[in-house]
């Protein structure tokens, strides 16, 4: 049985930092919703403490000293959470009960800090592969174990959920490229940025190559729209009101890699996001997408997709 108090931190935890899984969460059974939300918390947990951050929010300001340290911290809690040992931290105690619930490998909780790693190493990204094996780590591991608790193990729909993870976070880099570069962060391809006169994290700050800028996270987010259209695949294997919530998470971040290419070079005016009147419309979309992908055949996943790690 689930503490209360763990339940009710990941909650406020999944309310405060992104509205958009919240939204999607509530479609969710209600045991299914208790293990996302605990998922969710611990994810949310490891991103604020290696940033500095509070729920995702005033990364700018955020405390990134030490990175090295306060990781092998979060490290050494996974590993226990994992192996089932008593956690003074909720955020962790919500783990490992997902993990033991749900059978979760403690290689995927590991991968996502791989992810953080690669933050606080200052890994630069030379090409689209670079980028995806980042997306993999701290998004891509995450669609697995949200699979995983959703019910299923079948490698192909793993696959799948894999794949939204990875289209939800290019959407990400392209929507937060300008709120990251403030911090030194860069995830858009080098030789993407080279093409068009960008060289240094600064010159992304710099007005007059915003058009230059615009250009690029377009071409991100086409590059998320083959991933979100193999993710299709996958919602049909999943319980129907999980399928749902999916559905209609999937169909917000998408709308959002929409907005930021048709802003172009106004995209980071004001931060892009999805306003109350277009979740409602993505859940009701979501139903119809969940119902018709479990009468159909999916087709083979494309084969130039990236592969996650067996």
């Amino acid at each position: 049985m689930t503490d209360a108090a763990v339940l009710e931190q990941a909650t406020q935890s999944i309310r405060v930092g992104s509205k958009s899984f919240a939204a999607a969460a509530r479609l969710f059974k209600p045991a299914t919703r208790e293990s996302a939300v605990m998922l969710y918390a611990w994810c949310r947990h490891c991103d604020d403490v290696v940033d500095g951050q509070q729920l995702g929010h005033n990364q700018a300001q955020g405390d990134r000293s030490d990175g090295l340290v306060r990781l092998a911290e979060l490290e050494y809690a996974t590993r226990r959470a994992c192996a089932g040992e008593p956690c003074a931290n909720p955020v962790f105690s919500g783990l490992a009960e997902v993990v033991c619930r749900h059978g979760i490998p403690q290689f995927y909780p590991l991968e996502h800090l791989a992810g953080f790693r690669m933050d606080v190493e200052n890994q630069r990204y030379l090409s689209l592969d670079d980028t995806l094996q980042y997306c993999w780590r701290v998004a891509g591991v995450v669609g697995v174990m949200m699979a995983m608790v959703m019910g299923t193990r079948n490698p192909d729909t793993l696959d799948r959920a894999c794949d939204l993870g990875m289209a939800f976070q290019l959407t990400n880099i392209a929507r937060d490229v300008v709120e990251d570069a403030v911090i030194g962060r860069v995830y858009l391809p080098a030789e993407w940025l080279k093409k068009e006169g960008i060289l240094t994290p600064g010159e992304l700050l710099d007005p007059q190559h915003r058009e230059a800028l615009g250009r690029v996270a377009a071409q991100l987010v086409d590059a998320a729209d083959p991933y979100y259209r193999s993710a299709v695949a996958g919602i049909g294997e999943l319980p129907l009101r999980s399928a749902w919530s999916i559905a209609t998470a999937r169909g917000v971040y998408r709308e959002i890699g929409r907005k930021v290419k048709a802003h172009g070079a106004h995209a980071w005016d004001t931060r892009i996001s999805t306003s109350r009147l277009d979740k409602l419309w993505f859940v009701a979309r979501g139903a119809a997408v969940a119902v018709a992908a479990h009468g159909i055949t999916p087709p083979p996943r494309p084969d130039q997709l990236w592969r996650r790690p067996a």
